[in-house]
């Protein structure tokens, strides 16, 4: 197996992580819609809704961490880094993955795992009318910060590949919003085909230009 292969076998398996508990959010959206209709309009609140959407928020906020890595889409202070070269840039990432994330992410991992073993053998509940138990919950750390520590791996053999051959290895494409704008317009019936062709055209040109000025800055 090729390290390109390898590399996208990773992004792909950390990009299937995200997309899956991405369905969270529909399922956390439901739950307050239906709570606020209970609450505001039967006069029925519920005692555990609070708990479940904590946990439902905290659960899609880790586990799409690898997602965000593999698409290089956390936020960093690239005014500097955006005009290095890509050894340059493979450098620092590699200094700074083993000074600080690795580190990081290892003590959450085995520290989440030691929060999540306390708590399943005491059967942690929550503090309300309806206790809920908590450990598979917390049982997300350790999972979340296995899943982060794959693809920061992945990472690191990317920023070697690049040290060597002076180029970034491709990323694993994903849905844009430039190609949400083109399936929104492909679906219409209220634009003729030359309206069309002139919005994606124009929606086109507007992200290059974002780019392009990213990559300047």
């Amino acid at each position: 197996m090729s390290v390109q292969k390898l590399l996208q076998g990773v992004d792909q398996f950390s990009t299937w992580i995200g997309k899956a508990f991405a369905w969270l959010i529909v399922a956390l959206m439901l739950l307050v819609v239906i709570e606020v209709f209970k609450r505001y309009i039967l006069n029925m609140p519920t005692a555990w809704v609070f708990d479940v959407s904590n946990m439902l928020y905290g659960t899609l906020f880790m586990m799409c961490g690898a997602y965000t890595l593999a698409h290089d889409g956390h936020v960093r202070g690239d005014f500097l880094y955006g005009s290095m070269p890509p050894r340059r840039q493979a450098a620092l990432d590699l200094v700074l993955y083993f000074v600080f994330f690795l580190p990081g992410i290892i003590a959450l991992t085995w520290a989440g795992w030691i929060y999540f073993g306390e708590s399943l053998r005491m059967h942690e509940t929550t503090f309300n009318a309806t206790p809920l138990p908590i450990y598979p919950f917390k049982f997300m750390i350790p999972m979340a910060g296995a899943v982060v520590l794959v693809q920061g791996l992945s990472e690191i053999v990317r920023c070697i590949v690049c040290l060597r051959t002076g180029e970034w290895t491709p990323r694993l494409k994903d849905a844009q919003e430039i190609d949400v704008v083109e399936q929104q317009l492909a679906g219409s019936t209220y634009v003729d085909e030359d309206a069309r062709r002139e919005a994606i055209a124009r929606a086109k040109n507007i992200d290059e230009m974002a780019r392009q000025r990213m990559e300047q800055e």
